[in-house]
């Protein structure tokens, strides 16, 4: 169960890191990307941030969250001088890959695609599980 603290540290890390990653993506020159922050979970001791972030298209996905594992010093050291009159510690960061967003849309592309289990009820078969 996460404390109120740990929720709104992850709040101002989310605002303000969406910010900072979307800004260095614009200046590095990447054109037609979108980097957004979908979720934040911040450890009961305020030691550790995990970030996941959702990067439109996803074929640059990889490329992009190595080059922020790369950056994350910088990325860290940017964070920490916007949040000195809230956070006392800047936590570590770990970025993660959030795929729901293509998850969800596989999902979409296979209801309306040739396997459509609720037009063909053979596919409800091999989908149950035992």
């Amino acid at each position: 169960m996460e404390s109120n603290r740990q929720k709104k540290i992850a709040g101002i890390l989310q605002q303000d890191l969406a910010e900072v990653l979307q800004r260095a993506a614009s200046s590095s020159g990447l054109k037609g990307v979108l980097i957004s922050v979908s979720k934040v979970k911040v450890t009961s001791d305020l030691s550790i941030a995990k970030i996941y972030i959702s990067i439109f298209p996803n074929k640059e996905a990889a490329a992009l969250l190595e080059g922020i594992k790369a950056g994350k010093p910088q990325i860290r050291h940017e964070l920490a001088q916007r949040t000195r009159h809230q956070l006392r510690r800047m936590p570590q960061l770990e970025f993660f890959i959030d795929d729901s967003l293509e998850y969800i849309d596989r999902i979409e592309q296979s209801l309306k695609g040739k396997e459509n289990p609720l037009e063909d009820d053979s596919l409800l078969q091999k989908r149950k599980k035992s």
